[in-house]
């Protein structure tokens, strides 16, 4: 099994690497203007957006303009998602007549993916119409998705430029955004998604008869489509309730490779893409290798831990061992085509990513194997990260490490030729102290109130280890879920949503206002005192400070969920 696991892993993370430079060489050329193979094609149509939303290219925004334009565009976005899904039994494509939405589902969808969070506390197949689905659902799988990674650019300008007052055009970034990138890969991804089987049609469902003799409803749709930038936007939100579990989302071993790669490819480009417009390739090889040794360290555990199976059982006689008649270890709430490695992987992946979208259902991972995604979206949804947010989520995180080594040897820290003062490091942690706090205090809240306990399926550790994930992957935007907990309630449906929209907005506030701040700063040659931020010294530096901001923020909660059921299954204690 251990061989298995190394290949399975190794092979795949090969790929990555081999995957992210050239996407990363691409998209940098994307948002430096320089010319690409799908200009001829592309251009005319960007001229066409901008003059039909009265967009003057040309003009730059500064830190404010941006943020005001992103919450604006994201605002409006929200809205009409709302009225979509209240509306949607009077519109076409509708083929089940499917009735309104709830109002508190709605609010909480509508939150859900306008922020790229997309989690989902209902059955899409017997929730969403047609319509609903592609002109609200994948709508904003595209543009919320191109606005993380226009941040991110936002970020890396900051860096590159000398006593500027700009950092960009919004809503150029965001055209580029999802025009050059996320829709042709998503074009390319849907067409091999349907070769494999993956539906996409309008058909209404089909009724059949099983085996057995009973009458069995097989939803269709247009899947693959949805399934494509689902993945590529890390956003996660399945067009069924099963979510890449299920056969029309994820077919064969070739989707599911194809779908991994989708969700962790973008991420890991853009620190390529960070490296080439600073001017040094190092740099973006340094926050690869930091988030490679996080990504590598989480899926190691996790897939062990799978592996290894419940002690409990092996006392009682039960043979977990792999075997030609058997997976082995934990196979509870996995599907068997894909088996432990291909899970743990899968969720590690999907946590590290701020994707959400699952081929297993976490909550049946061991204590140990859950805590792995559980730990990958409280470090902060920066080991390759969504897309666009994963990278500015570690370069706060770059920021705060130079300061700290900058204490160290005592001299003022720089990045990149930017002195990082007091201004830099009150909006650095500005930025690391909100995701904590949007997460922990409405946890501790729900699992006082009656409300709040009554969707608590297990009692005990594991029961609250499903409101703190909730919480936690609800900040974090990244919409998996220990899918025990029932959430489709008023209560978790407001503040599941609010939580999203703090987690998305007060943080990206921040980051801006720092992009900002670093924009305006003249830069300052290196000299023989500046700590050097392109090696392995910086790299682990880097892993080190990740890790204890994380442990020093959420060790005691775990400490109640996770780590105590994991000991209490150790010593043979079922709560």
């Amino acid at each position: 099994m251990l061989a298995n696991a190394v290949i399975q892993i190794g092979l795949f993370f090969l790929i990555v690497v081999a995957i992210s430079v050239p996407l990363g060489r691409y998209m940098a050329r994307v948002f430096s203007h320089e010319p690409t193979l799908l200009d001829p094609a592309l251009r005319p149509i960007e001229r066409l957006i901008y003059r039909l939303a009265g967009v003057h290219p040309e003009t730059e925004q500064s830190w404010v303009e941006y943020a005001v334009a992103m919450l604006l565009f994201s605002a409006a976005g929200m809205l009409l998602l709302y009225a979509l899904q209240r509306l949607q039994g009077l519109l076409p494509l509708n083929p089940q007549g499917l009735s309104a939405v709830a109002p508190d589902l709605a609010f909480n969808t509508a939150a859900s993916f306008t922020t790229n969070t997309n989690w989902q506390a209902y059955a899409g197949e017997s929730t969403m119409s047609y319509l609903t689905q592609m002109a609200g659902l994948a709508f904003h799988n595209f543009v919320s998705a191109a606005a993380g990674i226009a941040i991110a650019i936002a970020v890396i300008r900051g860096f590159v430029r000398r006593n500027a007052k700009t950092i960009g055009n919004f809503w150029v970034d965001l055209t580029r955004a999802t025009l050059w990138i996320l829709l042709p890969l998503s074009i390319v991804m849907a067409l091999a998604l349907v070769w494999q089987g993956v539906p996409q049609n309008f058909a209404p469902y089909v009724q059949t008869q099983t085996v057995a003799g009973a009458t069995q409803t097989i939803a269709q749709g247009p899947v693959a489509s949805q399934e494509a930038i689902k993945e590529l936007g890390t956003n996660g939100g399945g067009f069924f309730n099963a979510n890449s579990a299920h056969p029309y989302e994820n077919p064969t071993p070739l989707t599911d490779l194809i779908e991994m790669l989708a969700i962790i490819s973008i991420g890991a480009g853009l620190t390529h893409t960070f490296g080439r417009m600073v001017g040094d390739r190092r740099q973006g090889w340094a926050l690869f290798g930091a988030m490679a040794i996080l990504f590598l360290m989480g899926v190691a555990i996790a897939t062990w831990s799978e592996q290894r199976g419940n002690p409990m059982l092996t006392r009682a006689g039960a043979d977990q061992r792999a075997s030609a008649a058997q997976s082995g270890g934990n196979m509870e709430g996995k599907e068997v085509r894909f088996g432990i490695v291909d899970s743990a992987l899968w969720a590690t992946i999907t946590t590290d990513t701020s994707c959400g979208a699952v081929n297993s259902m976490h909550d049946s991972f061991t204590p140990l194997g859950g805590l792995i995604p559980l730990l990958n979206m409280q470090i902060g949804e920066i080991i390759f990260g969504g897309v666009g947010s994963g990278l500015y989520g570690m370069l706060v995180m770059a920021v705060l490490a130079v300061f700290i080594a900058g204490l160290m040897v005592g001299r003022t820290p720089e990045y990149l030729g930017k002195k990082i003062e007091g201004r830099e490091m009150k909006l650095a942690m500005l930025f690391i102290l909100v995701f904590p706090l949007v997460i922990l205090i409405p946890a501790a809240i729900a699992i006082v109130l009656p409300a709040g306990l009554a969707g608590i399926s297990n009692p005990g550790p594991h029961g609250f280890t499903q409101v703190l994930y909730a919480y936690t992957e609800a900040s974090a935007n990244n919409g998996s879920a220990f899918a025990g907990l029932n959430a489709n309630t008023p209560f978790y449906n407001v503040t599941l949503g609010l939580v999203m929209l703090a987690g998305r907005f007060l943080m990206k506030i921040p980051v801006l206002a720092l992009a900002g701040s670093l924009a305006a700063k003249r830069t300052v040659p290196p000299s023989a005192g500046t700590f050097p931020t392109n090696g392995a010294v910086f790299v682990i530096l880097l892993v080190g400070v990740i890790l204890i901001v994380a442990a020093l923020t959420f060790f005691p909660a775990d400490a109640l969920g996770p780590i105590v059921e994991q000991l209490a299954m150790r010593h043979g204690r079922l709560y």
